[in-house]
């Protein structure tokens, strides 16, 4: 059952009293939120479930979604099937890893193939834990899915910056962001796939044309999945219609190197991000630094460009959930990203009043949807949370 609250929103908020930057980083040129006004909806698609974490459609009458506690969950016609569609197992859950990525493959409606991501751990014999990360394909039969192949295993698998947001881009390929593990020397080190964002078919083979494939990079024991290196812990990916650039939102220090950092980034082939050696608005020969930093931190959480005609006004921006980072925001919400090609417009901030916004998607029929995250250990839950919710236009 839906509820609906009708909202106009008209708010205006600027950084002020940030804590001292990282040390010989410059004040960043963060873009202060502009004075928003849009009119809305939220409704409740969802309520009573443990962090969703991500969010896609098999068909305009099936979404489905996970919990990161490992299991895959569905709503048909609107309505929440009681038992899980799948239950992850051997799933290593807790703090910032569990059920985390989840997306269907562009040509679902032929093969019915789910893409998982998950942080998984198992005893040996003598009771050794083994840990990884892993993105694992699945067969959906309606009813269940079928496990089928996994793609990509991923180490040191930390509790904490583990990823891990799989998305497929305009070319056919399988992203995947990979956290290093609060181990901050695997962002460079290209031996690692942690801290790094990876590019694979759909089958977990490698491209011929991604950045280090070949025998020079091989010989120095690169890994050929890797299309982009030097990220603390990625979290948002999507593509901007029209040009096919990929965007991506990250957690910045947050503490660990000066407060707040979070970073906005245009990804392109090949090349570092900095971590561990710039972070905020450092700028170093060799690295890119990002459109926006965000002090004090705010935590963004996932990423999506708006391309529907429900909201006209939005087409073409790139939409993030923010948890509300270490010291940092204290009213987190959705924060619209306005773009010209590369360059960053203005930015603004809306829907503050539900606590930590994790994922954002847009639906089938045109609705901004996104999830709550107060379950995750770290808010303060509504007697209904966490739940999912969605935008709709308040003229509908």
């Amino acid at each position: 059952m839906r509820t609906a609250v009708a909202v106009t929103l008209l708010l205006s908020w600027t950084a002020a009293g940030q804590p001292p930057s990282a040390p010989d980083a410059p004040k960043p040129g963060l873009p202060a939120y502009s004075p928003a006004s849009l009119s809305f909806k939220v409704e409740t698609v969802v309520e009573g479930v443990q962090v969703p974490w991500s969010i896609a459609w098999t068909s305009p009458e099936r979404m489905i979604f996970n919990e990161r506690p490992g299991r895959v969950r569905q709503v048909v016609n609107g309505k929440l099937s009681p038992d899980p569609l799948y239950t992850v197992p051997n799933i290593r859950a807790g703090s910032e890893i569990g059920l985390m990525g989840l997306c269907i493959h562009p040509d679902y409606a032929a093969n019915k193939f789910v893409y998982l991501s998950f942080g998984y751990q198992i005893k040996d014999a003598d009771g050794t834990a083994r840990r990884d990360i892993r993105v694992q394909r699945f067969k959906d039969d309606g009813s269940t899915l079928v496990a089928d192949k996994v793609l990509v295993t991923v180490e040191p698998a930390g509790g904490n910056h583990a990823g891990c947001r799989i998305a497929f881009g305009p070319d056919g390929m399988l992203y995947v962001t990979t956290g290093e593990a609060f181990q901050r020397r695997y962002a460079k080190d290209m031996t690692s796939l942690a801290g790094k964002i990876l590019r694979l078919k759909d089958d977990g083979s490698v491209p011929d044309d991604n950045p280090f494939v070949g025998e020079e990079f091989k010989a120095k024991g690169y890994r050929s999945e890797i299309w982009s290196f030097g990220h603390r812990n990625p979290q948002g990916i999507d593509w901007q219609p029209g040009t096919g650039l990929l965007f991506e939102t990250e957690h910045g220090p947050s503490g660990e190197a000066g407060m707040g950092g979070d970073e906005f980034n245009l990804v392109e082939k090949g090349k570092n991000y900095g971590w561990p050696d710039i972070h905020h608005a450092q700028k170093q020969e060799g690295m890119e630094s990002p459109l926006i930093v965000w002090d004090p931190a705010v935590a963004p959480a996932s990423g999506v460009f708006y391309n529907s005609d429900k909201f006209p006004d939005l087409k073409g921006n790139f939409l993030t959930g923010h948890l509300g980072g270490l010291g940092g925001e204290k009213h987190p919400g959705i924060v619209r990203i306005v773009l010209e090609g590369r360059n960053v417009v203005r930015q603004e901030k809306f829907v503050t009043d539900l606590g930590r916004i994790r994922c954002v998607a847009v639906g089938p029929d045109g609705y901004v949807y996104f999830s709550t995250s107060n379950k995750d250990g770290r808010g303060q839950p509504a007697p209904n949370d966490d739940r999912i919710l969605r935008l709709v236009p308040d003229s509908k």
